[in-house]
């Protein structure tokens, strides 16, 4: 089948090119489109066509999908001196939505910043860093638990909610030994993996907000499905003498997952 991109171009009822139905040699050129445009910055019709060997019929075709996407955005060329008759010309730069959607490093530059650090500055240093990266997230998640009370597992409870807020689709559960806070996505797995810092920066976080000692039991950076912490309950002076919990372990599970 030939390139879709170099095939006449179809006419509407107006008289005007429109965008016909989208085939893989579509998606390939627009693709190329993409690609230039992240290279130079921005471009026009004429330079996109004269890179890609296409007419500029075509390359407005694609552009014209492309808008229509959100993937980019146009915006007169300056002119400079009396401007001729017709439109002026237009030039077209990626929308920040379709910068995403091209490969990043930031595990590897977060981590060759970490090594850094690391080496000129020694473990604490890491910690210091890593205690300095939740400090905004335990001060929203705080924030976001006012109305939650003293009791560690309901604590635990507004905290899933906060954390599922943030993307980490948490959930919390009353079990026999007191509760039970898991969080099944972590933001930074693949860092925390080369520097347990910042999973221990994170506990003390969550220690901090439920009000209690609480206890790692599994992270996603060491290779378990979810991560996993253990929240204790209070235990006050019974009549008979024993210690009790002061919650009711009979509560349903409660999750709060996105």
């Amino acid at each position: 089948m030939k390139n879709a991109a170099v095939l006449p171009e179809r006419a509407g009822a107006s008289g005007q090119d429109t965008v016909p139905d989208r085939d893989p040699a579509d998606g390939r050129t627009r693709d190329r489109v993409a690609q230039l445009l992240l290279q130079y910055g921005s471009a026009t019709t004429s330079e996109l066509s004269e890179a890609l060997g296409l007419s500029c019929a075509a390359i407005r075709r694609h552009l014209d999908a492309m808008l229509s996407d959100g993937l980019v955005e146009a915006r007169e060329q300056p002119v400079r001196g009396p401007r001729g008759r017709g439109r002026p010309a237009r030039i077209f730069s990626l929308t920040e939505s379709a910068r995403e959607s091209f490969p990043h490093t930031y595990d590897d530059l977060a981590s060759a910043a970490l090594r850094w650090i690391a080496q000129h500055g020694g473990p604490a240093a890491v910690s210091a860093f890593a205690a300095a990266q939740v400090a905004a997230l335990e001060e929203r998640c705080r924030a976001a638990m006012r109305e939650a009370g003293d009791d560690p597992i309901a604590r635990a409870q507004a905290l899933a909610g906060a954390l599922t807020a943030e993307g980490y689709a948490a959930g919390a559960s009353a079990i026999a030994s007191g509760g039970q806070l898991c969080q099944h996505h972590c933001p930074v797995a693949h860092v925390a993996a080369e520097f347990p810092q910042l999973c221990e920066a994170e506990t003390q976080v969550i220690s901090r907000l439920v009000g209690t000692h609480v206890q790692r039991l599994a992270t996603i950076a060491n290779g378990d499905g979810v991560c996993t912490t253990h929240i204790p309950t209070r235990r006050v002076p019974h009549r008979s003498g024993t210690d009790q919990p002061d919650h009711d372990m009979t509560d349903p599970i409660v999750r709060t997952a996105r």
